[in-house]
């Protein structure tokens, strides 16, 4: 059994009260900070009371850094292939959380050059760009950026600092957004592959950023966390979208878990140029296939080791949506 496995069996039974006093000063470094979960984080941490210091380009533009400062985050500078000035900038954190996105140059590159600077400067805790679907249950193959994660996983496991992984399924936001073949408004449908009836993990990435927040902060985090906002089903998401829009929404199976694979394998022949895409269509269906498939479903979550953590489920998501709202009156 992987070593983060063990570990995360060992603190299954653990419990986290928050202690502000404890973090007030406590800086935590943040790369990625411009990205989405990034931001949402930087906000997050500070929102806690600690001291955050956000790792940036040089390029990076002006607009993104008032962004993050005006946020309470402290602007480091810096370029990720010079070792010494990466370790400079890491020098003093109590932790360093990743929410770099990418292909092999930035989840295993950049990541480990991360990493191994955070061990030079002795910095007590790694979290890792996972948040995902729990992937320790995938084999090698089964989704592209998830085998990415694994192998930086596996320098993580052997660096000598403690390391962390948050894994959340789904992000709730993104299944009005085009992305997935969940919610077809158009037609007042819900789609789905193989079962309507398949359990599936959403998180929002707020409450994503708030509970890493909480981990970052966190001295006796362990290895794995997962967590869910909301565990629902394809059938549920129709329930919810008839009760919200006040229109009938009914359920359209698009294939089984099986055509869904030779559909990716099908995808990734016809364009191997979209091997070089963070997000192609084939990568997307991968997704898809872990989570309709179940193989991607946590077994056990984390969600109440944080007491001030408030989790916004998805019927409370889709009833903010302007999609949904008012359906029936056009």
């Amino acid at each position: 059994m992987p070593l983060w496995k063990r570990l995360c069996n060992a603190y299954r039974e653990c419990s986290f009260t928050d202690n502000r006093q404890n973090i007030m000063g406590k800086i935590i470094t943040v790369a990625g900070a411009t990205g989405n979960i990034g931001t949402r984080l930087v906000r997050a941490l500070a929102g806690q009371g600690a001291t955050v210091r956000t790792l940036v380009r040089e390029s990076t533009k002006a607009e993104a850094r008032t962004g993050l400062e005006r946020l309470g985050a402290q602007i480091v500078p810096v370029d990720m292939n010079n070792a010494a000035v990466l370790v400079a900038s890491l020098e003093g954190s109590e932790g360093v959380v990743s929410t770099l996105s990418g292909l092999r140059d930035v989840i295993v590159d950049m990541q480990s050059k991360l990493l191994d600077a955070a061990v030079a400067a002795k910095v007590p805790r790694f979290i890792a760009s996972d948040f995902a679907c729990d992937f320790t249950r995938l084999d090698d193959g089964e989704n592209r950026n998830f085998d990415l994660r694994r192998e930086f996983n596996q320098r993580l496991d052997k660096a000598p600092i403690a390391g962390t992984s948050i894994f959340n399924g789904g992000f709730a936001d993104m299944l009005l957004s085009g992305h997935g073949p969940f919610f077809d408004i158009a037609n007042r449908r819900v789609q789905y592959w193989e079962s309507p009836d398949q359990a599936m993990d959403f998180t929002t990435m707020d409450n994503v950023a708030h509970y890493t927040a909480l981990a970052a902060l966190d001295p006796s985090a362990p290895r794995a966390l997962r967590i869910a906002g909301d565990v629902v089903s394809a059938r549920d998401m129709a329930a919810f979208a008839t009760e919200i829009s006040g229109v009938e929404f009914s359920l359209f199976r698009l294939g089984t878990a099986d055509e869904l694979a030779r559909r990716i394998r099908d995808a990734r022949a016809a364009d191997p140029e979209s091997e070089n895409e963070v997000f192609p269509v084939f990568q997307q269906m991968q997704y898809m296939h872990n989570m309709f498939s179940g193989r991607a479903k946590m077994l056990h979550l984390d969600n109440v080791r944080y007491a001030s953590m408030r989790w916004t489920t998805l019927r409370d998501l889709l009833a903010e949506s302007d999609g949904l709202k008012g359906l029936s009156g056009r």
